[in-house]
């Protein structure tokens, strides 16, 4: 039983923060990797930033030096940090786990929040 709650989206001015939180029902040392993906209309899904078990962090070069993602592991929470957003920044951004410590790989997804970037 895994679930992945992602809130804190929301309408924001171009060169506005916002910081997304991604809620884990399980402890994130359950998790090799975290990732937040997102998804604009008739666009493809795509990472934006991931996170491992070590630390390790990855950008999307769309939003390098503007995202930061990190984690608490007491809150079983990750969390994307977004500063300086742009009107292309605008897409559904989904949460995203993957376990590789059990007999078999298993993924997880949120259901998603809305990021809105006006002009």
């Amino acid at each position: 039983q895994v679930r992945l709650v992602e809130s804190g989206g929301g309408l924001v001015q171009a060169g506005g923060s916002l910081r997304l939180s991604c809620a884990a029902s399980v402890s994130l040392f359950s998790f090799n990797t975290m990732s937040w993906y997102r998804q604009a209309p008739g666009k493809q899904r795509e990472l934006v930033a991931g996170v491992n078990s070590g630390g390790s962090t990855n950008y999307a070069d769309s939003v390098k030096g503007r995202f930061t993602i990190s984690r608490d592991n007491v809150k079983n929470t990750v969390y994307l940090q977004m500063n300086s957003l742009k009107p292309e920044d605008t897409a559904v951004y989904f949460c995203y786990a993957l376990s590789k410590y059990g007999y078999l790989p298993e993924d997880y997804w949120g259901q998603g929040t809305q990021v809105t970037v006006s002009s």
